[in-house]
C-alpha cells in the first residue's frame, strides 16, 4: 500500500490548486468539471487534489473549542534555513500567509493557505 492523494477540500477548486500548482511547480493530471482537479509531483507518485464543497468552513489554527477544527495539515520538507526562507517567501507571494502562532522552532514555519488549510514548511533531516 501506498499513499497517492491528499484531497483538501475547498469552494474554488481551480483558484486553490493554482495556489499549490505555483508554490510546488506540479502539473494537473487530471480534472472533472469545476469540482476536482488533481495536481501531481513530477518526481514521485504523490499528489494534491481538490474537491469543492459549497459548505466549506475554514479551520481555525491553533484549534479553538466551537470552531471549525483543522482535519490534517500537510508538512513539506526543505533541506536547510535558506530553502526554508525562499520557500516562506515564495508562499506569501502567491497568497498564503505565516500563522500568527508558531510552534516547533526555527526549523519549522506553519503556514496558511489562501483559503485556510494550515501547512507548514520543515527542515527535514
Amino acid at each position: 500500500m501506498e499513499m497517492k492523494t491528499v484531497i483538501l477540500d475547498c469552494k474554488d477548486v481551480e483558484y486553490l490548486s493554482q495556489f499549490y500548482i505555483n508554490l510546488l511547480g506540479w502539473t494537473v493530471i487530471y480534472r472533472e468539471g469545476d469540482y476536482w482537479l488533481a495536481i501531481k509531483s513530477p518526481d514521485s507518485t504523490v499528489g494534491l487534489a481538490f474537491q469543492k464543497n459549497d459548505d466549506y468552513v475554514p479551520p481555525v489554527w491553533p484549534e479553538k473549542a466551537g470552531n471549525q477544527q483543522m482535519m490534517l495539515h500537510i508538512d513539506f520538507g526543505v533541506k536547510d534555513s535558506i530553502e526554508l526562507q525562499k520557500s516562506v517567501d515564495q508562499a506569501v507571494r502567491y497568497g498564503a500567509k505565516i500563522a500568527d502562532i508558531q510552534y516547533g522552532g526555527d526549523d519549522w514555519i506553519t503556514m496558511i493557505d489562501p483559503v485556510g488549510h494550515p501547512f507548514c514548511f520543515v527542515i527535514w533531516k
